[in-house]
């Protein structure tokens, strides 16, 4: 069984340890370099610890500034093969912009991995937002129509790793004849597929196709209403998926301790001109016409202590404190009815053996996840 959909209430994923810089737009100097050796042993501690997955970011430029933070990632399905290889349990997730890749490119390149893992990869799918990287390939994302092609992709990517007979697509986007890919998934009918779903065609567009849909949540005060819009997004297919959020993770024995150290990377250390780059490409907010749905530079720390923290990623939950802090916050997490979130750290082969070893005994103390077998 892939482990994303094992017995834990609460499921864990390790995000965008790919890229340097991992999720924080920080100077500091000991941030995330994501040199390879770090990535696979950091990989392989997550594995051991029964950590459900691995999820890296799809990038091509950086965020610019002085820190240039995601300059450097690596390829996302090569990635996902070399650190399938390498480890037993852990889902192994690739991240595709489907402007870039053919349908069946994906397919052959997915259940690759799924062979290599015995069926432990998966597909993040990306419809893709930021045009100055696609100018790169060459390719021009039109956004009023992102999420209807990324569906015939999708509905062709899923038809392909089912198996059965060659077939021909004839599509608004895609016109392809004798379509067949051979080995096909261990995973059956397929495996499983996330997507982050910030606006609302987004959030339809995983109703309808994926099995994990990430949300940006700042503050858990938005939960409850981000949840019954995805419902509804849900009844019209009548279909149930997961809804997950990211996080930051800063645990350190006492909570001051916690504290003084995110106000150092993500204030005093920010990149304000790599988030000046942000804001440019991706704007302040979030809306659904003129509403606004989503302000991802706020979140509850910035509410708290009256400061910007321009080095913390935008969107992103901030968990920050000591191991109870950690764990009770999880606990509200889940309360709250998302069923999982991302973890990242400012270096994160430095700072996950502290999370292993410290927060997941106290998740398992309250019934949230189960003991690594």
């Amino acid at each position: 069984m892939n482990p994303l959909f094992g017995p834990n209430r609460f499921k864990l994923g390790i995000f965008s340890a790919n890229c340097d810089g991992g999720l924080t737009m920080s100077l500091a100097p000991e941030r995330w370099r994501a040199d390879w050796d770090d990535i696979a042993a950091m990989t392989r501690i997550a594995d051991d610890a029964g950590i459900e997955f691995i999820l890296p970011v799809a990038k091509w430029r950086g965020y610019q500034g002085e820190a240039n933070i995601y300059g450097k990632s690596y390829e996302t399905l090569t990635h996902g093969a070399a650190l399938g290889a390498i480890t037993r349990r852990i889902a192994i997730f690739s991240t595709v912009h489907v402007p870039l890749v053919t349908p069946a490119f994906g397919a052959k390149a997915i259940a690759t991995i799924d062979h290599v893992t015995h069926g432990r990869a998966g597909l993040n799918i990306v419809c893709g937002w930021n045009q100055a990287e696609f100018d790169l390939h060459g390719v021009t994302i039109d956004p009023d129509t992102r999420y209807d092609h990324g569906q015939e992709w999708f509905d062709i990517w899923a038809r392909l790793l089912e198996g059965g007979p060659e077939f021909d697509f004839d599509g608004r986007f895609f016109h392809l004849k004798r379509l067949k890919t051979d080995p096909v998934s261990v995973q059956r009918p397929r495996p499983p597929v996330m997507s982050a779903g910030f606006s609302p065609r987004g959030r339809d567009f995983a109703a309808r196709s994926a099995d994990v849909l990430f949300l940006n949540v700042t503050d858990l005060d938005q939960v409850p209403a981000l949840l019954a819009d995805v419902a509804a997004h849900m009844a019209r297919y009548q279909r149930t998926i997961s809804v997950y959020t990211m996080g930051h993770v800063v645990c350190r024995p006492t909570r001051q301790d916690a504290i003084a150290y995110y106000h150092y990377f993500a204030e005093e250390m920010a990149d304000t001109s790599g988030q000046a780059y942000y804001r440019s490409q991706r704007g302040e907010t979030v809306k659904s016409g003129d509403t606004v749905v989503a302000r991802p530079f706020e979140n509850r720390l910035n509410r708290e202590f009256g400061h910007r923290f321009d080095g913390a990623y935008p969107g992103v939950y901030p968990f920050v404190g000591t191991p109870d802090d950690i764990a009770a916050e999880m606990g509200r997490m889940s309360a709250s009815g998302l069923a999982g979130c991302t973890v990242a750290f400012l270096d994160y082969l430095r700072e996950i053996p502290y999370f292993v070893q410290e927060v997941l005994p106290r998740l398992e103390r309250v019934g949230l996840r189960q003991p690594a077998t």
